[in-house]
């Protein structure tokens, strides 16, 4: 879609992303059509005012981000407590090897 569309930063790829998902593949084409002029690719922000949309802010996109990280970052410590809590026993059934610890004196 960056072939008819003018994507300058991330954000700009955001936004596209989530124009696609709304308003579908062959609507934006054919705005980006509408408004392309002399052969140049149309900014993103001129797409959308012809459609009457307003994207999502900076900030929106930013959240919903860390809300995606936030809920990996959760599950993947859940998964580190799980094999911390398991008995020794096993955790050599497991294939981990159980060595026993050296004393310091």
């Amino acid at each position: 879609m960056e072939h008819l569309i003018r994507v300058q930063n991330e954000y700009d790829r955001q936004v596209l992303v989530w124009l696609r998902g709304r308003i579908g593949d062959a609507a934006l084409m054919s705005a980006a059509r509408r408004v392309a002029a002399d052969g140049k690719k149309p900014y993103l922000s001129t797409i959308c005012r012809l459609l009457n949309i307003r994207a999502p802010s900076r900030r929106s996109f930013a959240e919903e981000a860390r809300k995606t990280h936030r809920a990996v970052g959760e599950r993947y410590l859940a998964q580190i407590r799980q094999i911390l809590n398991q008995p020794a026993a096993q955790m050599k059934t497991a294939g981990h090897e159980v060595r026993p610890q050296a004393t310091l004196f």
